[in-house]
């Protein structure tokens, strides 16, 4: 492995060790105060995104995390592709926690058992208590001992500390009463109250404190182990969608190799039912393909010779010969990975405020204790009372739930956002979302498909509908012409079409032919007047109105006539107006966007509901900066959404850029969400997604806050007993992470 670094650099390092947000707050302080060193360290990745420079190296990075007393390593590379089908599944890495919880349930629940229970208070109960409890406060506990032991040979406090010391401090009280004061007596009896009040506790052990938190955290601390995973479970999803192995050619000969060995430029085969291995064009076959997994498209999507092929999606039809143009990282599904994981491994503000408070949370909380400690035993209370008060204020201060707050909305939220065609690049994204109140759409590729389509054939009295386009279609499928290729596109779709004979293109008007004896013209009116063939009145009114809607009117005649006017025009795609009306529900103003001119643009705004005062026609693509400089110069929060290069620096402008994902990769770099669906749709599911992430996120720091400022108070003044304050810490993690996973069923 290498570690010697380039002048500049960023780096991902998988962090060990780490039990709560202090962990992580301590890590990324110390990386921060290198020469040279940005760090950011997410708790619930395990993971610290580093840039550095200089003379840095990442064997400093890996050093100075180890020297913090932490584990620090580049991670594996993901398995995206080429994986081998016989590796071995991995260890469960939740199994030693596992062994633990279950350990501290199974001996734990009979020492809270006989501690609540009178009755079950036999002679000499409390030494069977002692003997169960050890194990749970010696070897299930362990994990918290030894990371407040690290911490402390390095100076520092975390959440581990204060659950150490609360159940050390209630075990080591109870060693003594039971050796040295009244507790070890035969006959020993104590009550147990489950209200908020003050206790004597002078005749109490609490080894039930001890081993009954021990199991809570512990709990806690699975729970939340198994939430983490679930969380990042969309990610992996994604990660194992592409194919394992690809048929490639070699000298006309196919053979199998692992897709890790596959190159641009070789080509290889696609059977039916089989996923497209990467991505690339069609060079030989057609077929529809199923990307579901990918856009969440449902209906397949028809490729041929020249059209590009995504890898991870599945060859539902023929056989399709496909060349590689991209493999390995550059492909659209590792892309969208890289995507997913930048925006789930980044703090949101409010994340990086409760790592702060976390930071310094725990030394204020031991300094309240030993004042609790003090203030009780000043008061006259006995050792008893003030150390129950103590104990209390250690355990129920752990702030495990803050540090969760954040990072576990954020895990599921993108994870979500994946798994519906909405890619989040991070979370400072989400509070954009909060804020926009225009949203700017660029029409072409946007709005409409991007692509002529024929929209309507009108015929003269007397002429056949589907005949005028069987044989106009023919003669434009000889032509390379936008508009032609739309009109054959659409006649080919009702049936076979003839031969042509004699075509011939006549610059700037149309073209000309023979089809099934038929002398045909189709192009500009003034093609047919030079052949004498003028369009009748019911014709002449079909191609005004449609030119007056912006689109192009095709006139077409064959055997001395006039017959048909074909409307062709960039069909506005089938969800635009509903798109269009949920984006103004979550209170955004549509403004639409385009360098056509405005007539067309108009007819695109009218059809999906946006009045002619919001449309921004005939503008050039430099301008299209300008235009959201403007917007935002009269005070407003601009959301952008395009798909082309002439786009990318509008949606970099924009305080929030959609990119669609059918779109130039150009543009999908420069936006902040990406709709891989290509969809308009999907602009209003990612703003909806990305304000209820952000909106769990407040609730999650809400209740983490408001927890812990409710229960010091009561723990200080001794009205909390330090096996509720436990399981009351315990809950509190679990809520924050419970609250978090509620967004899994987002629609």
């Amino acid at each position: 492995m290498t570690t010697q670094a380039p002048a500049s650099a960023e780096v991902e390092l998988s962090i060990g060790g780490m039990t709560c947000a202090s962990c992580a707050a301590r890590i990324e302080k110390k990386l921060n105060r290198m020469d040279g060193v940005t760090a950011s360290v997410n708790y619930a990745t395990e993971k610290a995104k580093v840039s550095f420079e200089g003379g840095v190296e990442v064997a400093d990075l890996i050093a100075t995390v180890e020297a913090t007393g932490y584990t620090a390593a580049l991670p594996k590379p993901p398995v995206i592709e080429g994986v081998d089908a016989g590796q071995a599944e991995p260890a469960d890495e939740l199994a030693p926690l596992r062994q633990r919880l279950f350990t501290a349930v199974a001996l734990a629940l009979p020492v809270i058992a006989m501690a609540m229970v009178p009755a079950l208070q036999f002679d000499n109960w409390q030494w069977l208590s002692l003997t169960l409890a050890a194990p749970v406060v010696t070897y299930a506990a362990w994990p918290f001992h030894r990371a407040a032991f690290t911490n402390a040979r390095h100076g520092a406090a975390t959440m581990d500390t204060l659950v150490s010391l609360g159940t050390a401090a209630a075990f080591l009280w109870s060693l003594w009463a039971l050796f040295f004061g009244d507790a070890g007596m035969p006959g020993m009896r104590h009550g147990f109250e489950f209200t908020i009040a003050r206790s004597d506790g002078s005749s109490n052990i609490y080894l039930e404190a001890a081993a009954g938190v021990t199991a809570f955290i512990l709990a806690g601390r699975y729970f939340e182990a198994r939430s983490k995973r679930t969380a990042g479970a969309a990610l992996k999803a994604l990660l194992e969608l592409g194919a394992k192995d690809v048929t490639v050619l070699r000298g006309g000969a196919e053979v199998r190799i692992p897709i890790a060995d596959l190159a641009v430029g070789d080509r290889f085969v696609v059977r039916p039912g089989e996923k497209i291995a990467t991505d690339g064009v069609v060079v030989e076959g057609a077929s529809a393909v199923d990307a579901s997994m990918l856009t969440g498209e449902s209906v397949p999507v028809e490729v041929g010779v020249g059209d590009n092929a995504t890898g991870a999606t599945v060859n539902a039809g023929g056989r399709l010969v496909v060349e590689a143009t991209r493999v390995g990282a550059d492909t659209q599904l590792s892309r969208m990975a890289k995507l997913v994981e930048d925006a789930q491994n980044g703090k949101a503000a409010a994340q990086r405020l409760a790592d702060r408070i976390s930071a310094v949370f725990v030394p204020i909380v031991i300094t309240l204790a030993v004042a609790t400690l003090g203030y009780w035993l000043g008061t006259g209370e006995g050792w008893t009372a003030a150390f129950t008060a103590a104990v209390a204020v250690l355990i129920i201060a752990c702030p495990c739930a803050l540090g969760l707050a954040t990072p576990t909305a954020l895990l599921v939220g993108t994870g979500r956002g994946a798994q519906l065609g909405v890619l989040i690049k991070g979370p400072e994204v989400l509070e954009s979302t909060r804020k926009v109140d225009t949203i700017v759409l660029d029409k072409t590729g946007t709005v409409t498909t991007g692509q002529m389509t024929l929209l309507a054939v009108h015929a003269a009295e007397g002429v056949d509908q589907a005949e005028a386009l069987r044989l106009a279609g023919a003669l434009e499928h000889a032509s390379e012409h936008p508009i032609a290729r739309a009109i054959a596109n659409a006649a080919a779709k009702a049936g076979e079409l003839p031969a042509v004979e004699g075509f011939e293109n006549v610059p700037g008007l149309g073209v000309q032919g023979v089809v099934d004896g038929h002398a045909v013209v189709a192009g500009r009116e003034a093609l047919l007047n030079e052949w004498s063939q003028y369009l009748p009145e019911a014709l002449a009114e079909a191609k005004r109105t449609a030119e007056a809607a912006g689109r192009t009117a095709i006139a077409v005649g064959w055997d001395g006539e006039a017959r048909a006017v074909l409307e062709v025009a960039d069909a506005v795609k089938p969800t635009s107006a509903e798109a269009v009306d949920r984006l103004r529900a979550l209170g955004l103003t549509p403004v639409l966007l385009t360098g056509d001119n405005r007539l067309v643009a108009e007819a695109v705004a009218a059809e999906v509901g946006i009045g002619p005062e919001h449309v921004i026609a005939e503008v050039m693509p430099q301008d299209k900066v300008d235009t959201v400089k403007r917007l935002q110069a009269e005070g407003r929060v601009v959301a952008m959404v395009g798909d082309g290069v002439n786009d990318a620096a509008a949606l970099a402008q924009a305080d929030l850029g959609l990119a669609m994902g059918t779109g130039t990769d150009a543009a999908i770099e420069a936006g902040d969400l990406t709709l891989v669906r290509g969809d308009l749709l999907a602009a209003a599911d990612a703003i909806r997604l990305s304000r209820k992430t952000l909106g769990t996120i407040k609730s999650n720091l809400f209740w983490a806050f408001g927890y812990n400022v409710a229960a010091l108070p009561l723990a200080a003044a001794g009205l909390l007993n330090p096996m509720i304050a436990g399981a009351a810490m315990a809950f509190s993690s679990v809520f924050v992470v419970g609250n978090s996973l509620r967004l899994r069923r987002f629609r």
